[in-house]
């Protein structure tokens, strides 16, 4: 019995926080199914199901997939974010962000393209459209 219980501990790992501490400096890609906190430096990827929060100290630059995303630190690159990307103030991201919802505080620096997934289907409740393009082509949103 007391073997069952310390394998499932093992197992069930999407609960426990990654933390990236300041002074910390990673190159390379990350792939996590739990949370992280970075407050040092990632020079990569980095992938995860959970939730990831860059602190006032933390620098990313590379892609960042994930579920929801907290700035208050550097970004550059390229945010893919199922959920939602909330930048403090203290926020400086710069490249191409991919997001269902965002939240921006006054004074976040914000220079990206963004798209947002959802927002035309939210826009013409869930029917699509055409529409043609210049060249004549139609297009269905």
């Amino acid at each position: 019995m007391f073997s069952d219980k310390k394998q499932k501990s093992i197992m069930d790992t999407s609960s426990q926080q990654n933390i990236i501490a300041h002074g910390t400096r990673i190159v390379g890609d990350i792939e996590s199914k739990g949370p992280f906190r970075i407050d040092g430096s990632v020079e990569g990827n980095v992938r995860t199901e959970g939730k990831v929060v860059i602190g006032k100290a933390g620098n990313v630059t590379g892609t960042l997939e994930g579920v929801n995303v907290d700035v208050e630190g550097k970004f550059s690159g390229k945010l893919l974010i199922k959920g939602t990307l909330s930048l403090k103030s203290s926020a400086h991201i710069e490249g191409e962000v991919q997001v269902s919802k965002l939240a921006v505080e006054p004074g976040a620096t914000f220079n990206a393209t963004c798209s947002m997934k959802g927002a035309v289907k939210a826009l013409n409740n869930g029917e699509k459209t055409s529409q043609k393009n210049d060249k004549g082509t139609e297009r269905t949103a």
